[in-house]
């Protein structure tokens, strides 16, 4: 592989003559000079950097006096905030498998974020870890081909 320049003219021109959808990963492969781009249409890895967790032991509000207090530790019967978990709940209101990132709660019942929507009250007894919190979230994110690209 050879790298090259290109204007942003040379790079729409290849891009519509292939068929590309406008992604900032493809667009990046489409400068130059080019006659066939193969394997382009996977998934692209998101990466967002979501912190590791904070120091503070309190809260404070506007004129600097506490306001109520926040758990001693950062890890609750195994778990930390942040950490990819798999929760297969076999009876009840939330029933069914979740996967998502968990938010830890002194009482062992966790918060789940997932790919739908917030999940509460899960029990760290349903929880296996999948993934430990290394301060990034991670998402696949699947290219969009000509006919799923919204027109305009």
């Amino acid at each position: 592989m050879t790298t090259g320049t290109g204007s942003g003219g040379q790079t729409k021109y290849n891009r519509q003559r292939l068929g590309i959808p406008k992604t900032h990963a493809l667009d990046a492969a489409c400068v130059g000079q080019l006659t066939a781009l193969h394997g382009w249409n996977i998934p692209t890895l998101a990466i967002k950097a979501t912190g590791r967790g904070c120091y503070q032991r309190t809260r404070l509000n506007r004129f600097g006096f506490p306001r109520g207090y926040l758990m001693r530790e950062k890890r609750v019967k195994g778990f930390q905030t942040g950490d990819r978990v798999i929760a297969e709940v076999p009876k009840g209101k939330k029933a069914g498998t979740h996967l998502g990132r968990v938010a830890v709660r002194a009482s062992g019942r966790f918060n789940l974020q997932t790919a739908t929507g917030l999940v509460q009250g899960i029990s760290h007894r349903h929880c296996r870890v999948l993934q430990r919190a290394d301060g990034y979230g991670y998402a696949f994110t699947p290219t969009q081909t000509e006919a799923a690209r919204p027109v305009g």
